[in-house]
């Protein structure tokens, strides 16, 4: 993955009482940004551990020459809206990808049928600078109707590790 371009995508979002399109372009050109991957909104690991990190963690990653942290997962704008009000979620932006092109244009998509969840992204994190991977983390085992969902490859801390082994 490392070296790809991320997949030119259009991603719908709800602002204001109306929905608002934006392009991969729009939310990575001319930036470095970490984007996580999970999962579902509301879901207990994404909930308590994973979101959470990242927005407690946001400062101290933006300090390692990041400008935002995305949180992307295959769920609509009403759901991603919800959950960011539910978490108090300030500075991490939630990205809404409901139709999963985005997951499924990177090949992160995994059926998640036997836990009712149809088709979903695969945990994973990346650092994008100006739409180019330049770091990937992605959760061991991937495979579709997976009956585990681990954590800690794409962790706040698994990142931060990174990003700290490059100004050394």
């Amino acid at each position: 993955m490392i070296g790809r371009q991320v997949p030119n995508t259009e991603f719908i979002f709800r602002e204001g009482g109306e929905f608002v399109k934006r392009t991969s372009k729009d939310l990575f050109d001319n930036k470095r940004v970490v984007i996580f991957s999970l999962p579902g909104a509301f879901t207990p690991t994404c909930s308590a551990y994973q979101l959470p990190g990242f927005e407690q963690r946001y400062d101290e990653i933006s300090d390692y020459g990041i400008d935002d942290i995305y949180c992307l997962s295959v769920n609509d704008a009403f759901v991603m809206n919800a959950w960011a009000d539910n978490q108090q979620i300030e500075k991490v932006m939630l990205v809404p990808d409901g139709n999963g092109s985005f997951t499924r244009l990177l090949g992160m998509e995994v059926t998640k049928l036997n836990v009712g969840f149809g088709s979903r992204s695969w945990r994973y994190a990346a650092v994008v600078q100006n739409g180019l991977i330049e770091a990937w983390f992605e959760e061991p085992g991937r495979q579709d109707e997976a009956t585990e969902d681990p954590y800690g490859e794409t962790s706040p801390e698994a990142v931060i590790a990174y990003l700290q082994s490059q100004i050394s």
